[in-house]
């Protein structure tokens, strides 16, 4: 298998049909081999349905893989990774398709050429954003990655971008010393891979955000910090090693 999209799923029953249709559209034209993966993270919508119901009326290579209970964004992209893909390169990408699969091919020249992981940042000069976040969420974001890099975590200006690529190599290796299920994991993440001499790059990618979030400002920007924070106290205990 030549790829793996492990797409997390939290009560995305109104969008995860909409994404599918883009990306196996798109992936339906290439000439390598390649799967699709939702994780149902514990929806108590019928996210589980709209797929089946997509699986049903397509001969895609797209499959179901769901949790019992909702474990959180980071819990769900470990077990599509570790425990389902079985791809040569391994990507996951937010059920709401912000970044339109198209990107993918920015990320598997790079891939293919040496690199370990490939991150799309939003941050980057010429990344195009059609349709921006609401301010508050762009100011969490700004504030959390900031903070990562003040804390060492992290080289980047944009950490949260929900699309990642990975050699097979590379995600068994930080998927599997990953500890955080929050939205701190990405951060974790590449803070293992940074530890780990892994070859990590960056590149543009077109972003049109989607309306719907689940973003509560106060608690989530505590659970934020309070996560990267663990980041750091972990690394200090080598539990990343």
């Amino acid at each position: 298998m030549y790829l793996s999209m492990i797409i997390p799923a939290y009560n995305e029953a109104t969008r995860i049909g909409g994404t599918l249709e883009q990306f196996t559209a798109y992936l339906s034209g290439k000439d390598w081999s390649w799967e699709i993966i939702v994780v149902d993270d514990g929806s108590d919508d019928d996210t589980a349905g709209v797929v089946n119901a997509f699986i049903r009326k397509y001969a895609y290579p797209v499959r179901l893989a769901r949790l019992d209970r909702n474990t959180g964004k980071g819990g769900a992209v470990r077990y599509g990774m570790l425990r389902e893909a079985s791809g040569q390169f391994r990507f996951f990408s937010d059920a709401d398709g912000s970044t339109p699969i198209s990107c993918i091919d920015r990320f598997l020249p790079l891939l293919e050429n040496g690199a370990d992981i490939v991150i799309g940042s939003r941050a980057h000069p010429e990344s195009q954003i059609e349709v921006h976040q609401q301010f508050y969420r762009e100011f969490m974001g700004r504030t959390y990655n900031l903070m990562a890099r003040s804390l060492g975590l992290t080289r980047f200006r944009d950490t949260q971008c929900g699309f990642k690529g990975f050699t097979r190599t590379a995600a068994e290796l930080c998927f599997s010393r990953q500890r955080l299920d929050n939205f701190a994991f990405d951060c974790e993440v590449l803070y293992i891979a940074a530890l780990h001499g892994l070859d990590v790059r960056e590149v543009p990618v077109r972003w049109i955000n989607s309306p719907k979030s689940r973003v509560r400002p106060v608690r989530d920007s505590v659970r934020m910090a309070a996560g990267l924070l663990r980041i750091r106290a972990n690394g200090s205990l080598g539990y990343y090693r």
